[in-house]
């Protein structure tokens, strides 16, 4: 099975260290694009500097496998930022604010952030005004043709609701679902006869859970961090989702008769075609994978299965839909609203989402079967055509 190509040396890493509780955090510069880098930053207990890095790789390639020379976006640099803090410790919220003030210079001029694994966007946003900045991507203002404009429509955005859920939590899950059902498609597999796993229920988790059983898939267990919830008959989603707490842990009060309580590795053994593991890094290592009995894996999360896991899960016939696509949708919408190929509307952005998202899945597995790799390899080999172009066009700092 061919690999990826290896990854490039960063443009910038570096390692903070809190003066008051000694916590680190790291900023990782993959590339710049127009002298800019977009990439979220997480909160997780146990985050390291490989792994920002390795996200900010990734975040290279989710830019330019959506690069479209027709439309406004403009594919940026990818980059990445990381604290190792358990984000419900309660010091979390002011070590949040002084790793920005730290790193304000660098989003000031060429970083764009927001939220990714144990942080909201409404709890960046208000830890960057304590922290002096303008913005979490006020680096890419500049660019825009008319930033008044551009930035009331981005804001507008974030004010929409649907069914009582935010647009800006929706548009990452429905890109997940679209990569989904695109791999189902292709495969002529029926959504009724479809049954899904899915771990971790925060804003990406419990989107992508609400847009396959709304496809006609059936969510059969969702993990949080208390442990597992199935029922081998179908969940209640909309019920699980409306009994989540801001991280995304589900109230057992609102379990039904027939739903089970396991152990919160259980989601992994699952009888269900599809997982999507929508938490944490590293979470299918080679030591676990034998327990996978299903035909997909879609990587809500970022690098959920680890490399030598996904060989072998390769051998057994498993697909790994690659983060690098499948998770992508989120940052491609905030770009869509800013540069504005879309309008603040829901449906205007689920629908561009769908084209979106069913297209690169396509053209990433269709790429997967032509050269006889697996479809991770699939998708840096389209990067890597797509990232001459955008330097053509728009230059590149390193």
């Amino acid at each position: 099975m061919a690999t990826p190509p290896a990854p490039t040396t960063p443009l910038l890493s570096l390692t903070w260290t809190d003066h008051i509780t000694g916590r680190q955090g790291f900023l990782v510069i993959d590339r710049l694009v127009r002298g800019v880098a977009s990439g979220g930053l997480r909160m997780r207990p146990g985050c390291t500097l490989a792994e920002v890095t390795g996200l900010a790789q990734g975040m290279s390639m989710k830019e330019a496998l959506h690069y479209d020379p027709e439309a406004r976006y403009v594919p940026l640099g990818g980059a990445k930022g990381g604290i190792d803090c358990d984000p419900r410790d309660p010091e979390a919220y002011g070590l949040l604010v002084r790793y920005l003030r730290s790193m304000r210079p660098y989003i000031e001029s060429f970083w764009t952030t927001g939220e990714d694994l144990g942080l909201a966007q409404d709890v960046v946003d208000r830890a960057a005004a304590e922290a002096g900045l303008v913005s979490s991507v006020q680096a890419v203002y500049p660019l825009l043709d008319d930033e008044v404009g551009s930035r009331r429509r981005l804001a507008e955005a974030f004010t929409v609701e649907v069914d009582g859920i935010g647009l800006d939590e929706l548009v990452g899950g429905c890109g997940v679902a679209e990569s989904v059902l695109t791999a189902l498609d292709r495969a002529g597999v029926p959504y009724w006869r479809t049954r899904v796993a899915v771990q971790g229920l925060g804003t990406m988790g419990g989107a992508t859970a609400r847009f396959l059983t709304r496809a006609g898939l059936t969510v059969v267990a969702v993990a949080d961090i208390k442990g597992t919830i199935a029922n081998p008959a179908g969940l209640d989603v909309e019920s699980l989702l409306t009994a989540r707490d801001a991280h995304g842990t589900v109230d057992r009060a609102a379990l039904r008769p027939g739903d089970r309580e396991l152990p919160g590795d259980a989601w992994l053994s699952t009888e269900a075609e599809v997982l999507v593991p929508a938490a944490v890094s590293y979470v299918i290592d080679a030591a676990n994978q034998g327990r996978v009995t299903a035909r997909w894996i879609a990587e809500a999360a970022n690098m959920p299965v680890r490399p030598d896991a996904e060989e072998l899960l390769a051998a057994r016939g498993v697909t790994v839909l690659p983060d690098v696509v499948v998770n992508s949708g989120t940052n491609a919408w905030w770009w869509w609203t800013l540069f504005g190929d879309i309008g603040p509307d829901a449906d205007e952005a689920f629908a561009h989402t769908r084209r979106s998202m069913r297209a690169l899945t396509d053209l990433t597995l269709a790429r997967a079967e032509a050269d006889g790799t697996a479809p991770r390899a699939a998708a840096h080999a389209i990067a890597a055509d797509r990232l001459p172009l955008i330097t053509e066009r728009f230059g590149r700092h390193r």
